[in-house]
């Protein structure tokens, strides 16, 4: 093989190398922003979750205590900070499981805030197992092809499920 030969071997293989690390930035890049999409979706979910439950208690059909109980939660989960909100989540969740919440119309419209919380959750929590798979790859790590971008976390919290 001549040097002429070796260097198009050698550009051909760069450029091959070149492509296929801009197409993997490109495929992180995109799961990032799925990653960002379903976190919104999911506290959008969760939000009306709260909402709808802090509706319920303050609606006067259940007894007082479940109000009490709910609505406490409802505000917990609602208020909570980053640090606290899976633990407000999780605990509205069992306060839910510990009322009778199945009157009508709420206790449809509520078990069906809570598939959508559960949907949700299954759905980001999905999409950042395939981001860090990616991540992990010995090209993504040589080349930092991640950037700066922070590794994105799964959502730990009990849904009803």
């Amino acid at each position: 093989m001549t040097v002429s030969g070796v260097l198009i071997l050698v550009g051909v293989l760069l450029l091959l190398l070149g492509a296929y690390c801009s197409w993997t930035a490109g495929r992180l890049d995109r799961l990032h922003h799925r990653v960002a999409t379903a976190r919104a979706s999911l506290e959008t979910e969760l939000a009306r979750r709260s909402a709808l439950v802090a509706e319920l208690a303050g609606s006067g059909v259940l007894d007082p205590a479940s109000s009490l109980l709910l609505l406490d939660a409802a505000h917990r989960a609602s208020t909570a900070t980053s640090d606290e909100r899976e633990r407000a989540e999780s605990a509205l969740t069992r306060a839910i499981g510990a009322t009778a919440t199945d009157v009508e119309p709420w206790g449809t419209e509520l078990s069906t805030a809570m598939r959508r919380v559960q949907l949700a959750r299954r759905f980001h929590n999905d999409i950042v197992v395939s981001t860090r798979e990616l991540r992990r790859r010995r090209m993504v790590r040589w080349f930092r092809l991640a950037g700066h971008a922070p590794i994105p976390g799964t959502i730990e919290l009990e849904d009803g499920r």
